[in-house]
């Protein structure tokens, strides 16, 4: 029986980067900083490295995060099209690279004043950009979006078995820490990714923090389908949401009642929910999603 090399990625992974734009909007002293992630991963024809250590064809990790370095002298923009620049840099300019494929997680600051900012305690933009010198995919996305409910969430009428322990209820708080991707159907130059990606963020707080929620399974799909209902260029989302509980504490021993007023919120285990909404239209998803 024969044994064959399969396949085989490379790259550098989680390089942080900080561009400070300065004078932006032609303002003197208004600097702005745009603060991110990348990782860098690329295939192709790397079996003489693997199978005999032949490096001749093997760019250096080291090298990818020098590029992503260079690159952003230029300025990063949106991270969908600095992921863009470097996918297609890679595969068009190194014979080897038969693929890259560029993650990316954008880290928020809120401005002070003209050159102080403050780490934000929001979301992380995420952003996977593929190409393979012929086509290109991108999968924009959001993680820990915190959103929690203090009212208007039940879970009752489930399936019990012998083990079932948990108590029906008509009204609960309910949390989660969405981390959710959508599948753009089409990428052109020039293309609004920050107008997309506020769009898909509003679509998904705005149907969570309006819907009369049943279970985390309703959640997510309606949350799903409405995103796809906003934002007509996508072909579909994929969700992942954890259930993230909040306990009852039993404050009788200090003569208190306590109605869902001081709450234990427990980190583990939890409950932990995931799907895909997609178009029935939808274009494959070729290497997007690999």
């Amino acid at each position: 029986m024969g044994i064959t090399f399969g396949d085989n990625q490379y790259g550098k992974v989680e390089c942080r980067l900080v561009r400070v734009d300065r004078d932006v909007d032609g303002t003197p002293g208004r600097n702005a900083i745009k603060d991110i992630t990348v990782t860098t991963t690329l295939a192709g024809d790397f079996d003489a490295t693997h199978l005999h250590g032949d490096n001749t064809g093997l760019l250096p990790t080291d090298s990818h995060k020098n590029a992503a370095h260079a690159f952003a002298k230029n300025g990063i923009g949106e991270i969908e099209d600095f992921g863009l620049r470097l996918a297609r840099y890679f595969v068009d300019s190194i014979d080897t690279v038969k693929r890259a494929r560029i993650r990316l997680e954008e880290h928020h600051w809120d401005r002070v004043n003209e050159h102080a900012f403050v780490r934000s305690g929001r979301e992380t933009r995420t952003a996977t950009i593929t190409y393979d010198g012929t086509t290109a995919w991108a999968v924009s996305g959001i993680r820990d979006l915190a959103l929690f409910q203090t009212a208007g969430s039940q879970f009752h009428s489930f399936l019990q078995d012998e083990y079932t322990l948990l108590g029906e209820t008509g009204d609960r708080t309910y949390a989660t820490l969405v981390k959710a991707s959508w599948r753009h159907n089409h990428i052109q130059d020039g293309h609004d990714w920050a107008t997309a990606y506020r769009q898909a963020s509003d679509s998904l707080i705005d149907t969570f923090c309006t819907i009369r929620s049943q279970s985390t399974q309703q959640v997510l799909y309606t949350m799903g389908h409405t995103l796809l209902d906003t934002c007509p260029t996508l072909a579909e989302v994929r969700l992942h949401m954890p259930n993230l509980h909040h306990l009852h504490i039993d404050l009788s021993p200090f003569g208190m009642d306590n109605h869902e007023e001081v709450l234990y919120p427990s980190d583990r285990p939890y409950g932990l929910m995931e799907g895909t909404v997609l178009r029935d239209d939808a274009p494959a998803p070729g290497l997007a999603w690999w």
